[in-house]
């Protein structure tokens, strides 16, 4: 089974082309937190995507450069001769579907306040 779900911020508004063909395909990357760091080593995978059609119409309009977003899809690999003779090779996320993961609300949070102030640490310290 080829199954990908991931979470990451987008390092950069996505980009959309068109196909020869007239099929849209958005192109971006998102940067996918480690779950083990090591020390000296790299915080975050940067993971290439590719979405078409709808979806990368879709994408491109709504989801900008920094935003964390959650995408399912299948891994693809592919090949092509540069032109300087060279066989390239990339491997990248075909992406099925694309979800938010913060409001905006959350996106435009004040500098300064944690977790902790949004979240009450016991139930005596609820407003309702």
């Amino acid at each position: 089974m080829n199954s990908v779900a991931l979470m990451g911020r987008l390092t950069k508004d996505p980009e959309v082309k068109m196909t020869q063909s007239g099929t849209s395909v958005a192109a971006f990357t998102l940067a996918v937190d480690r779950r083990y760091k090591k020390e000296g080593q790299p915080t975050a995978d940067f993971i290439n995507c590719l979405a078409w059609k709808n979806l990368a119409e879709h994408i491109a309009k709504y989801f900008h450069k920094g935003e964390r977003m959650a995408i399912t899809g299948s891994i693809q690999t592919r090949s092509w001769e540069g032109k300087d003779g060279k066989k390239n090779y990339a491997t990248e996320v075909v992406v099925d579907t694309a979800d938010f993961c913060e409001s905006k609300k959350q996106e435009e949070k004040p500098a300064g306040n944690t977790e902790a102030e949004f979240y009450p640490a016991d139930d005596d310290d609820l407003p309702f």
